[in-house]
């Protein structure tokens, strides 16, 4: 089944219309998505931590506050979606202000303090294994590009598969550009999530677990100048996530046959 019949199939099941089913899923998002970036909390301490706000224990205190901030900034995500505020460079900077509004840092630099917790944008030039991402001096204008691409593109009555490949775009080059001192990641798979809402369409998860092929299709994507890579990596990610969820949504909603079923033991 290719991606665009897996989103109808979702949709016709009308699984977003079960009670709480929305928010497991933002659970979901908030989880995979800090664990890439390091969360040590697990599916069901970030799901205890965001239903009933209780600390799990022997936890570092800053892996909790990774995981209230990104859900925050996912639920602001969705309200602006909501109101369909257009994406703008104050939107995205907006975003990761609250991403890491309770881990993000003071940085000293030869340019002038930069309190990465406002949303501002690195004054020094950054790495990441054998990535070297745009000199810090070309980030504004590398971002105030992308924004005018983005909302050249999105239109209204575009197909859902360049609805989808917006969103995979945005998340590319957004992460490419790198344009904050922490929080990149999370940011534009945010901007992603975000551009899939205003078109009505699931949320895309990155998981875990795929971690490290989603780490090599962005250098690979970056290498060969080829954003069919990253497409298509994002494509199998989105399958299979949205393929979950028809499953058990398929699988809670089955009729039962014989057996005794479930009794209570006192």
């Amino acid at each position: 089944m290719d991606l665009i019949k897996t989103i109808e199939r979702y949709k016709y099941l009308g699984i977003d219309d079960v009670i709480d089913h929305e928010k497991f899923n933002l659970i979901s998002i908030v989880h995979h998505s800090t664990k890439i970036e390091g969360s040590t909390l697990t599916e069901v301490e970030t799901q205890v931590l965001l239903n009933e706000g209780l600390t799990p224990k022997g936890k570092p205190v800053q892996d909790t506050f990774m995981v209230t901030d990104h859900y925050a900034a996912l639920q602001f995500v969705l309200k602006q979606a909501k109101a369909k505020r257009p994406v703008s460079t104050d939107l995205i900077q907006e975003i990761n202000s609250l991403v890491i509004r309770n881990t993000g840092s003071v940085y000293n630099t030869m340019l002038g303090i930069v309190d990465a917790r406002t949303g501002a944008f690195r004054k020094g030039n950054v790495t990441a294994g054998s990535t070297y991402f745009p000199n810090y001096d070309k980030v504004e204008k590398l971002t105030n590009n992308m924004v005018a691409k983005i909302n050249e593109m999105m239109i209204p009555d575009i197909s859902m598969d360049d609805q989808i490949n917006l969103s995979f775009d945005a998340h590319f080059n957004l992460v490419s550009i790198h344009p904050f001192y922490d929080g990149n990641g999370r940011t534009s798979r945010l901007i992603m999530n975000y551009i899939q809402a205003c078109y009505g369409l699931p949320l895309a998860i990155v998981h875990n677990e795929s971690k490290a092929e989603y780490i090599q299709a962005l250098i690979d994507t970056r290498e060969k100048e080829d954003l069919n890579i990253f497409r298509a990596f994002m494509t199998d990610e989105y399958k299979k996530s949205l393929t979950q969820e028809i499953e058990k949504f398929q699988e809670m909603t089955k009729p039962k046959k014989g057996g005794k079923g479930f009794s209570l033991m006192f």
